[in-house]
């Protein structure tokens, strides 16, 4: 076989498996924490949820709601915030778990006021119109389905009250 046919033939499977990938990829929801993990705009959050052990959590029964900050989101963080969650798991774990709500909420469940996150501190939600804020910041893209909950993914990185 000539190096032209079994090239060509590398770039054909390589085509097909990219195909059929995606198609397993599209055949529907997948936990929130496969979710997250395979959106790139959420990269930075999906390498947190693994650091501080979470991984396994999110993608269990929920259902959870999870307000999941972008990748820009976590670029607006202090520097030396970012250290001293890296540096405490504890604390990390405590920031993320910030970011979920127990059940199921879709955007057009919000109802203004404050919900209890997993972490145990309330988080403020409000609505108005097709709009929905979490605290200081705005869900950017609301209602991404999950097995297990639903993902919206959010433009602000939310710290807890201190204890």
């Amino acid at each position: 076989m000539s190096t032209f046919h079994a090239n060509r033939r590398s770039i054909l499977l390589a085509a097909a498996i990219a195909v059929l990938s995606g198609y397993a990829t599209a055949s529907g929801p997948v936990s929130v924490a496969d979710t997250m993990a395979a959106t790139a705009e959420l990269s930075t959050l999906s390498s947190l949820v693994a650091k501080a052990g979470l991984t396994d959590t999110l993608k269990g029964t929920g259902p959870f709601t999870v307000f999941a900050p972008t990748n820009a989101a976590f670029a607006k963080v202090p520097a030396k915030t970012m250290d001293e969650l890296a540096k405490d798991p504890e604390k990390l774990k405590a920031v993320l778990t910030y970011h979920v709500i127990p059940g199921k909420v879709m955007a057009g469940d919000v109802k203004n006021g404050n919900v209890k996150t997993v972490n145990g501190a309330n988080l403020a939600l409000s609505k108005a119109g097709d709009f929905v804020t979490v605290e200081d910041g705005l869900v950017q893209k609301a209602d991404v389905a999950a097995t297990n909950g639903v993902v919206h993914v959010v433009d602000s990185v939310f710290i807890p009250p201190a204890r």
